[in-house]
């Protein structure tokens, strides 16, 4: 039987996931075109030609697979409530997955999320309690539920935002996934399964990311995007909010990017008297598109917002130096996929 340390595992799921990702990805897109699932360009989008649109269906595999691998090499990643976030992930990733062959109503596609939601905090996957940073533990009682679903489904959403520029959406989850990972093993207690998934999500995304930056030849879609969305949700809350003293201020921190999106978006729709989740083409990054910068340099700007929301709430839980060589080491990587990218459209 092989016995795996957890950080040697953490390093080990990232890779074996990046290298699925890797080959499951291309095999995506040439079934996305022959299958004619591609998202068609129109007057609210910035690409120009037809792009595959089923991206989440190659992360979920990529990151399924490489539990599977883990079990096969004799280390199960068992855990309290690992069972309820793959579930309501796999469930979040197949609503997307329908949506994006389908294009199902808003108002239903909510509906769904409120029951998977409810689903999984059944499970135990849940906000019953927030640390208090000046002393004890405050009991959420009746409004446990009310509150996990608001921020599941929130967040879920709020990365869906995001995605509307190559690169976006995916460089920031990589980001996000990172910095929940060290956060989770850096509590006290730690919380190594949630950093597991967290580091197995970011590997998926990276090999994504190979063919998502400008030009994207596979977007996310509803399907990656609610499957990131409650990852990073649900980690927040079992590797952040149960243990850390300023739980109830990292998450935000963390997920600065999606949250001001999201915040911003419903608050700007809702004065104009239309439902928060109609569709738009004034997000953040459609604001810096109309600025003038570039998809790659509002990729860029975003991202760093990201970085610095991560090296803000590393500092506060005291992994900083961890997290500094992370950054760098991922961004090497994602310097080179750009570079792949480039190479792919100068063919």
């Amino acid at each position: 039987m092989l016995t795996l340390g957890q950080a040697q595992v953490h390093i080990i799921g990232a890779i074996i996931s990046l290298i699925l990702g890797v080959f499951i990805v291309p095999l995506v897109i040439n079934f996305s075109k022959k299958e004619g699932l591609v998202d068609v360009p129109n007057e609210r989008k910035i690409h120009k030609i037809p792009v595959s649109r089923l991206g989440g269906v190659a992360i979920w595999t990529s990151t399924m697979l490489t539990f599977l691998i883990l079990v096969l090499l004799s280390y199960y990643p068992y855990g309290s409530l690992l069972s309820g976030i793959l579930l309501g992930g796999s469930l979040m990733f197949l609503l997307g997955l329908i949506d994006d062959i389908y294009n199902l109503n808003a108002k239903f596609k909510l509906f769904i999320q409120i029951a998977i939601v409810t689903i999984v905090y059944l499970l135990g996957v849940k906000i019953d309690t927030i640390i208090n940073p000046f002393g004890g533990i405050i009991e959420l009682g009746w409004l446990s539920y009310p509150i996990t679903l608001v921020w599941i489904v929130g967040i879920c959403n709020a990365v869906n935002f995001i995605d509307g520029v190559d690169g976006l959406a995916g460089s920031v989850i990589t980001v996000n996934s990172i910095t929940l990972a060290l956060v989770a093993v850096s509590m006290t207690p730690a919380n190594p399964i949630s950093a597991l998934i967290a580091f197995i999500l970011a590997g998926s995304m990276l090999a994504f990311l190979a063919y998502n930056f400008n030009p994207a030849k596979i977007f996310m879609g509803d399907s990656g995007a609610l499957f990131a969305g409650f990852l990073l949700a649900s980690l927040s809350i079992t590797g952040v909010m149960k243990t850390a003293t300023l739980a109830i201020f990292l998450p935000f921190v963390v997920l600065a990017v999606p949250i001001m999106d999201i915040t911003f978006s419903s608050l700007r729709r809702i004065l104009k008297g239309t439902s928060p989740f109609v569709a738009d083409s004034e997000h953040i990054h459609h604001k810096l598109l109309k600025a003038g910068f570039s998809q790659n340099k509002t990729v860029a700007i975003l991202t760093l917002v990201a970085i610095v929301g991560g090296a803000i709430a590393t500092a506060l839980v005291g992994s900083i130096g961890h997290y500094i060589i992370y950054m760098l080491i991922l961004l090497v990587i994602m310097f080179m996929l750009s570079l792949f990218s480039l190479t792919r459209k100068q063919k």
